[in-house]
């Protein structure tokens, strides 16, 4: 009897968690194989020792609201080392000062004029005030770049100086180029219940948040949860890249992959874990339909520099810094990682450079050297909190084409782009159902689901 054989290209925390569903699912004998030809396993989960201290320099922290990084680290024994913030609050750099981040917002989007009061001026302030009494339209199930109707309800301030800020922070990307629908789902549930306005709509879907820690880490970072999903896998790491999959010859059924070292791979069922734009060569022949919606969905490039400094700077007592629009800072964001976290023997920080729309040569991730980027973040620490700081360690880390935006329309492109897929070969990725650790843990476990159902069907007939 042939062992069943199950490949997943791509070894992010998509592929890994796919391969360890895969295992808990079909048992010991079958075999997994999973594609990636990084120096590590992981993908955007990264974590360095920067001052002696493990520190995550890819994707940080999870959404505790959504239940399924907390889940996999209790399947996987690993609940006592789920982590909580501090509970300090980050702060706003705009017009060259900080601010608090202001209270009762959605995504930045006020639900009241009060909200913004300090950030915006009073032009805006009464705009915002008056919109329940100004004229309201709304298409059930429209998904417009969220700055379309913010700007037009509250103002261009609230956009750049509010909204702008906590895009960055999750896309790279901002308002003019984020679909509302994604952005911030439970607002256009609101909105399509028929809110009669855009503040009430706000209003109702900050009820729906439940009150407690907003975000959560792994303590030792995400390599602690990425070591152990490989161990429990059990699988076969071929540390190559795919540059081809077609359909298996008869009398065998399946599929073979070919990689860029010269090997080739029989598998029952193909998970793809890899970005968008890899996903377009890997599909054209099989699935062009996929291909083709793949094709659509663009990505940001980033950077992050972290820091160790000694202990005793003089760091407010925030989370960090979200930068708004059009300032003259290179940073988007400043994560005071000590202050978040409180756990670490150096005062540890890390700055993000980078947004969807950089001019190609300004682009950061390409084309700015490591001292450059050591030497922006020092200016912009100096510019936000009048520091001048002297790193013991220093680590950069580039994610190129890593943040994929979430444009109007991204789930019917989603859904079509799903659509075109053969039934034993999945998607799994941050472009799919959320950029998020959350998210991608999700649609892997979709993923698995799908091409099991296919192969046991196949099976049966």
């Amino acid at each position: 009897m042939r062992t069943s054989s199950y490949c997943v290209v791509g070894g992010g925390i998509s592929g890994l968690t796919a391969a360890y569903r895969l295992r808990v699912a079909v048992g010991d004998e079958a075999s997994i194989t999973v594609f990636d030809p990084a120096d590590r396993l992981g993908g955007v989960l990264r974590t360095e020792a920067v001052g002696g201290v493990p520190m995550d320099v890819g994707a940080e922290a999870f959404v505790v609201r959504r239940p399924e990084v907390p889940a996999l680290l209790a399947e996987l024994g690993l609940t006592n080392r789920h982590v909580g913030t501090t509970g300090v609050r980050p702060l706003i750099y705009s017009q060259g000062r900080l601010h608090p981040l202001p209270p009762a917002t959605l995504g930045g989007i006020p639900s009241s004029a009060e909200s913004m009061a300090g950030l915006v001026n009073a032009a805006t302030l009464a705009w915002i005030a008056s919109e329940p009494s100004r004229p309201f339209r709304w298409q059930a199930g429209g998904d417009p770049p969220v700055a379309d109707l913010v700007a037009g309800r509250f103002g261009e301030q609230v956009v750049a100086r509010s909204v702008d800020p906590m895009l960055g922070g999750v896309y790279a990307g901002s308002a003019a180029t984020i679909g509302l629908r994604s952005a911030v789902p439970t607002l256009t549930a609101a909105l399509d219940a028929g809110a009669p306005h855009l503040t009430d709509a706000v209003r109702q879907a900050l009820m729906s948040i439940t009150a407690g820690p907003v975000f959560g880490a792994v303590g030792g970072g995400y390599t602690v949860l990425v070591d152990e999903l490989v161990r429990r896998s059990r699988l076969n790491w071929v540390q190559a890249a795919v540059d081809g999959i077609e359909a298996a010859e008869a009398p065998a059924q399946g599929w073979m992959l070919r990689d860029d070292a010269g090997g080739g791979r029989r598998a029952d069922a193909v998970i793809l874990a890899v970005p968008a734009a890899r996903l377009v060569r890997l599909v054209e022949g099989i699935a062009p339909r996929t291909a083709a919606a793949a094709g659509r969905i663009v990505s940001a490039s980033s950077v992050v520099v972290a820091l160790a400094v000694p202990r005793g700077v003089r760091f407010p007592q925030n989370s960090g810094v979200l930068v708004a629009s059009g300032e003259h800072l290179h940073a988007k964001a400043i994560t005071l990682s000590s202050r978040k976290w409180g756990r670490s023997d150096v005062e540890l920080l890390r700055l993000s450079f980078g947004r969807f729309g950089d001019a190609p040569d300004k682009n950061p991730a390409r084309h700015a050297s490591d001292d450059e980027l050591l030497a922006w973040a020092k200016q912009d620490l100096a510019d936000v909190f009048g520091l001048a700081i002297d790193p013991v360690d220093v680590c950069v880390r580039r994610w190129v084409d890593a943040m994929p935006q979430y444009g109007p329309g991204h789930r019917d492109l989603v859904a079509e782009l799903r659509a075109g897929l053969p039934p034993t070969v999945a998607v799994a990725g941050g472009y799919l159902d959320g950029i998020g650790v959350p998210a991608c843990i999700g649609a892997a476990g979709r993923a698995v689901t799908g091409v099991l159902g296919a192969v046991e069907a196949s099976v049966a007939r």
